[in-house]
């Protein structure tokens, strides 16, 4: 099977990046082509302001190149990571004019809520998910606290709702979990057309020892990820209990102070694949005390690999996919007094914590290895491309 895979990368590596390359890699290893059209968003700075708002709304060069390559190349399915901002929704409609079916992976919720987020002030908002345009991310300045910004990003929400691109054109969605699938159906996606695929890693990183005696954060030092909430729980522990964070972000300067008072805190700042594989391997136990909704997070699939509980917030997807009790524990989110106490609890339990281990591995390995998320992944392409066939006939009408 040919696959043409599309991605807009940030300009600061992320989870959605890592994603298409463990996806575009998976296909490969099974011996599929795989045509790569990617954009950056570092060519933002040589871009006006202008420029950079139309090509998000609608990018007549992604456009045109979409078609080339099809014409090209003669793909059997489109499948996009995201085309936030500058691919852009333009390339659904390229794919359309050439008959070739689209996929599109649902990594945030960048089509329901401005900042991608569902996320604002500390906590879960929900104000633009059913708004035909939602404006109130501009007057809020949800993306990266400009309105300016803002206003582009609802401009390009508003005008493909306007336009019913999400509904019309795009034949099959990947969501990440059950939950997240919940919330695009309530935003106004077709349930018929949500597919749920959990994320996977390549190669089996084998179970770790969880002898390092520290507990684990991953992740981007921002406010969703409560990292505020994580620090006050460590203040308030009595006892003698290690803190790796391994990450960076715009709070960093709050990790550092908060590893500079308290020796029982190391600030790792960004570190490369394999030693945070290590890292959570070595780790008691992974601590993820995020305020926002979350995907599915990867250090949680990457943790379950090593067969390292998690301690999470109870919230979203974070509630599906840890077990409480089983496969680790949850702690209300924001909660530094409920957090500590779970974080107390499970470090002086080394039995329950070793039954845990047990049982986050085997979680991987029933749900999220590369062989199980690959067949399913393919399911879907072979779903979408009998439904096309199926289409075809009955409207030539040799299906009657």
């Amino acid at each position: 099977m040919k696959i043409l895979a599309c991605h807009n990368y940030y300009q600061k590596p992320g989870g959605e990046d890592l994603s298409f390359a463990v996806e575009t890699g998976l296909l490969e290893s099974r011996g599929h082509e795989v045509f790569r059209f990617t954009m950056h968003n570092d060519t933002i700075n040589d871009m006006s302001s202008l420029e950079v708002a139309r090509k998000t709304i609608w990018n007549r060069q992604a456009y045109n190149e979409i078609r080339s390559i099809i014409r090209h190349k003669r793909p059997d399915v489109m499948h996009c990571t995201n085309t936030f901002p500058l691919v852009s929704p333009a390339i659904y409609y390229a794919a359309k004019s050439e008959r070739v079916p689209i996929v599109q992976s649902l990594r945030n919720y960048r089509l329901l809520c401005p900042n991608g987020l569902f996320h604002r002030a500390g906590g879960i908002c929900e104000e633009c998910m059913t708004k035909k345009v939602p404006w109130p991310g501009i007057l809020r300045a949800c993306y990266r606290g400009s309105r300016a910004g803002s206003g582009v990003v609802t401009a390009m929400l508003g005008t493909h709702r306007v336009m019913r691109t999400w509904n019309r054109i795009v034949d099959l969605y990947v969501a990440l979990t059950q939950f997240s699938k919940q919330q695009f159906i309530r935003g106004g996606l077709p349930e018929d057309r949500i597919m749920v695929k959990p994320n996977c890693v390549l190669a089996d990183p084998k179970k770790g020892n969880g002898n390092g005696r520290y507990i684990a954060f991953v992740g981007r030092l921002s406010e969703e990820k409560g990292i505020a909430p994580l620090l006050h729980a460590w203040a308030r522990l009595n006892r003698s209990i290690r803190l790796k964070i391994a990450g960076d972000g715009p709070l960093g300067p709050m990790v550092r102070a908060a590893a500079e008072r308290d020796s029982r805190i190391d600030w790792l700042g960004h570190i490369p694949p394999e030693k945070i594989s290590t890292l959570v391997g070595d780790a008691s136990f992974l601590i993820m005390p995020s305020t926002c909704y979350e995907q599915f997070p990867r250090s949680i699939l990457e943790a379950f690999a090593k067969g390292t509980p998690v301690v999470a917030s109870r919230l979203g997807a974070m509630m599906e996919l840890i077990d409480d009790g089983r496969t680790g524990l949850l702690f209300e989110p924001g909660d530094s007094v409920d957090m500590a106490k779970k974080v107390e609890y499970l470090f002086d339990h080394p039995n329950t914590l070793a039954t845990m281990r047990e049982a986050a591995r085997r979680q991987y390995e029933k749900k999220f290895t590369a062989d199980r998320n690959y067949k399913v992944l393919i399911g879907f392409y072979e779903r979408i491309l009998y439904q096309r066939c199926n289409a075809a006939t009955t409207k030539s009408g040799l299906g009657k």
